[in-house]
């Protein structure tokens, strides 16, 4: 499992030209799931995307999560992070979980997210997307997560 974490001032992902999720202040998720990911894998990354500090502090300082601003999550599912590009130019989507267990396994996480009380809209799974974001900072951190640990 790789995510992609973004921190945005705003961010909104419109598919045929309709916004169907928009958030401010927080945090864009690109979620990649592999074959061999686990819900184990999910809870993990929920409980790190609801705990890391990448927000400041009153004096500067990288030291509040999520909860402490009151911040939102925009997750989109993203199959093109388990991208192989070692061979050729074309890449490789092998690792890429299938689609229909992809969908119930993305769904799980975002409901994880929501339990650990966070604010989570979503786009809408295998369409084409136009993701608009803000970046604050910037501020990106990859979190690849394996047998429940980060990794």
């Amino acid at each position: 499992m790789r995510i992609v974490i973004q921190k945005v001032l705003n961010a909104k992902v419109v598919v045929e030209e309709k916004t169907v999720g928009a958030i401010n202040n927080g945090y864009m998720l690109l979620v990649g799931l592999e074959e061999g990911d686990t819900l184990k894998d999910c809870e993990r990354a929920a409980s790190k995307i609801a705990n890391i500090r990448l927000f400041e502090d009153e004096d500067g300082k990288i030291n509040r999560s999520i909860h402490d601003v009151n911040g939102e999550i925009l997750a989109i599912s993203q199959f093109t992070l388990a991208a192989d590009s070692r061979k050729g130019n074309r890449p490789s989507f092998s690792k890429a979980l299938s689609a229909d267990v992809a969908r119930d396994m993305f769904s799980s996480f975002v409901g994880m997210m929501r339990d650990e009380g966070l604010h989570v809209e979503t786009g809408v799974f295998q369409a084409h997307m136009n993701v608009i974001l803000d970046n604050d900072g910037p501020v990106t951190i990859i979190l690849d997560i394996k047998d429940g640990k980060v990794v």
